[in-house]
């Protein structure tokens, strides 16, 4: 089967708004992720990650919008450097509670990729983690923050998604034959990120 058939379901799914699962970070060793274009997100979408991914709930963001927001690296100077892209923690300026509610957290997410939002709409820090992908997406950086902004493009769903790391219920990291039947059970299909590069190199 070709990469595009493989890769179809997903991005269907993702067009519909609706959530998927990532494999393929070449960065982290197998780790899978919960995605879903943040164009799309609510607070059922967090609760649901929050419940059945466990690991941290982050917004990749391409850098323009994140210089929009005004949202730099958390570690810009270089030293000591981790290599993960993330920014500084945000939470809407405006009609959030907590923060950290659910819904809370999908408001945040709401007004951070917002076509008329700006840094004057944000605060640091918050409860969202943005994740600074490269401008080169996932063909410059084999990551799932970057195959995610690539994939909600492909899906004409904006340039931005939710992700959440999966972790098993003994706290280590879920692989992809531990969700096979989770997924089948929750009609959630999976995209790979080695099928993502076949597609947009195919495309050109």
């Amino acid at each position: 089967m070709s990469a595009a058939a493989l890769l179809a379901p997903a991005l269907e799914q993702l067009t519909r708004g609706a959530t998927i699962l990532l494999v393929g970070d070449r960065l982290r060793d197998g780790d899978i992720d919960f995605m879903l274009p943040a164009s799309a997100v609510n607070a059922a979408a967090i609760n649901f990650m929050a419940l059945h991914g466990r690991g941290l709930i982050c917004l990749a963001l391409t850098p323009e919008r994140a210089l929009r927001l005004g949202i730099g690296f958390l570690n810009s100077s270089g030293v000591r450097q981790s290599g993960r892209p993330f920014g500084q923690s945000i939470e809407a300026k405006e009609g959030v509670d907590t923060g950290i509610s659910a819904a809370d957290r999908a408001h945040t997410v709401a007004v951070a990729v917002a076509e008329t939002s700006t840094s004057d709409d944000i605060v640091s820090p918050g409860h969202v983690f943005p994740l600074i992908t490269r401008s080169g997406g996932v063909r410059e950086r084999q990551a799932a923050a970057e195959a995610a902004v690539d994939l909600c493009r492909l899906a004409g769903m904006g340039e931005a998604a939710v992700l959440c790391s999966v972790m098993r219920a003994d706290g280590t990291m879920a692989r992809v034959d531990d969700m096979q039947d989770f997924a089948a059970e929750h009609g959630i299909p999976i995209a790979s990120v080695d099928d993502l590069l076949a597609v947009l190199e195919e495309r050109g």
